[in-house]
């Protein structure tokens, strides 16, 4: 069955960076567009940044510039890169893939930012 597992949150401080990571399995991972999310508490969940099977990136006006998706196909993996996080960028971090209008979410990693 589809698996994604995130690792890679934690406590950095303003300014910082953090590289998560999203280990797929259970499907053709390079044939999905694959995605970030993250829910702040008491926000909605929203959506950070995707990638296409060819590599075609998009993201959010609040983390463009500084945050970058990027895919390993033949790792069937998936990573954000962070970089100048700030207090707002607190979140829980999810991966996410839509296959035949299912979607498909990890269980999520805790991303805080605080001095």
């Amino acid at each position: 069955q589809v698996q994604l597992v995130e690792s890679g949150g934690g406590l950095v401080q303003p300014g910082g960076s953090l590289r998560l990571s999203c280990a797929a399995s259970g499907y053709s991972f390079r044939i999905y567009t694959m995605a970030w999310y993250r829910q702040a508490p008491g926000k909605q969940r929203e959506l950070v940044a995707t990638i296409t099977r060819g590599g075609s990136t998009n993201y959010a006006d609040s983390v463009k510039g500084r945050f970058t998706i990027s895919r390993d196909n033949a790792a069937n993996t998936l990573y954000l890169q962070m970089n100048s996080l700030q207090p707002e960028d607190t979140a829980v971090y999810y991966c996410n893939t839509n296959i035949l209008s299912k979607n498909y979410w990890g269980q999520g990693t805790q991303v805080t930012v605080s001095s």
